[in-house]
């Protein structure tokens, strides 16, 4: 055997090459408390098996489908690594995940995570997995396993990354959206809590181009940093839309007949991905103010309301498509859950000019009466 230069036999470990396999123990143990929180009919939300298992008939479900997604935070994560805020950025990873299940009918069942970091930090990696946790408790959904993944040299000093995995079901016959959709129909939209996590490469482009530190006064909400302001989580609307859903009749004959998530491409391109090509929507911007956040926003990057649409929720993060009949009912329903919602537009006969919104080639436009108003 050939000896090293030094004439040592000191074995190289996983420990010098960076990985320690201990810090990754203490973490599954410090979040067992965090993943048992979050249980729910169908798993008891235990962690450390080679696999999450889930039990649909447990969950009550009759001749379920499965819906699936996946998502991260985009750039955001950026802001909450460099200014060590890490509590709230999984709250934006279950968001982003499961208010795309909800839109498809779907109740979201459990979640997973891939958490990647150059040098684990228990410490961090619990505040992050903690607001994982936090997120699945918003929507029902139980947090069920997940990876850490240390790889030094491939993530540089305090740097990770975040991706999520949630899986949910719809009984077979009340997917959304359904095909009834027509002209007279309601656009009811629900408000946002800011900017959720979409638009963040322009949102750190133009604070950096204001001269604007993380730890300065927002500028939009001075009473608190401009970091503090910028990871206020996105909302999470699972339990209000499933409640309306259950309330007023089902996916099947209740007056919901689409839901949208406004996440990247904003109302521009992701409420014309759940219209049949027989249908437009026409959505009035005064109906609504957009948060402050948003002015300053459109002011800093000169931006027109076109491009603030299509990049920014500018204060919808979701949009129902109502019968007319029934749109009373549902922001009654709906206040009752505390949201704020707000009748924003109708749907009218297709214009013949087409969107770009993604995966759907021949959805039909948006079209905008007014101009952005904000608060």
């Amino acid at each position: 055997m050939s000896q090293p230069p030094d004439g040592s036999q000191k074995p190289i470990t996983y420990r010098d090459s960076g990985v320690d396999i201990d810090a990754g123990n203490a973490l599954v143990e410090a979040i067992k408390g965090i993943a048992r929180a979050t249980a729910r009919p169908g798993t008891g939300a235990d962690l450390g098996g080679f696999g999450g298992l889930f039990d649909l008939k447990g969950a009550g479900f009759r001749d379920p489908v499965l819906v699936a997604a996946n998502d991260g935070v985009g750039t955001k994560l950026r802001i909450a690594i460099d200014t060590g805020r890490h509590a709230t950025i999984g709250i934006d990873l279950v968001a982003m995940c499961v208010n795309d299940l909800v839109v498809q009918g779907a109740e979201p069942l459990f979640f997973l995570d891939y958490f990647a970091v150059g040098s684990l930090d228990v410490a961090v990696a619990r505040d992050v997995i903690a607001g994982i946790g936090e997120g699945c408790k918003q929507a029902g959904c139980a947090l069920i396993g997940g990876e850490t993944a240390e790889m030094p040299g491939h993530y540089q000093g305090r740097d990770y990354d975040l991706a999520g995995f949630a899986v949910g079901a719809v009984e077979r016959g009340e997917i959304l959206p359904r095909p009834d959709i027509v002209a007279g129909d309601v656009v009811i939209g629900l408000p946002s809590s800011g900017i959720h996590s979409n638009g963040y490469s322009l949102v750190r482009r133009l604070a950096a181009e204001e001269r604007l530190a993380w730890d300065a006064p927002a500028p939009f909400a001075p009473a608190t940093t401009l970091a503090e302001a910028l990871l206020t989580p996105t909302r999470i609307y699972v339990k209000p839309l499933l409640a309306a859903l259950e309330a007023s009749g089902g996916a099947t004959d209740g007056p919901i007949k689409a839901l949208a998530h406004i996440t990247g491409g904003g109302l521009s391109e992701n409420l014309p991905r759940v219209l049949p090509p027989t249908a437009a929507a026409a959505i009035d911007l005064t109906s609504w103010p957009a948060p402050p956040v948003f002015a300053w926003l459109a002011k800093a990057g000169r931006l027109p309301d076109a491009e603030m649409l299509r990049t920014f929720n500018c204060g919808i993060g979701m949009i129902a498509v109502v019968a007319s009949d029934g749109a009373d009912g549902l922001v009654r329903l709906l206040q009752e859950w505390g949201e704020q919602p707000v009748i924003i537009g109708e749907i009218t006969p297709p214009s013949g000019e087409r969107s770009s919104a993604k995966g759907k080639g021949d959805a039909w436009a948006v079209t905008y009466e007014g101009t952005l108003k904000f608060a």
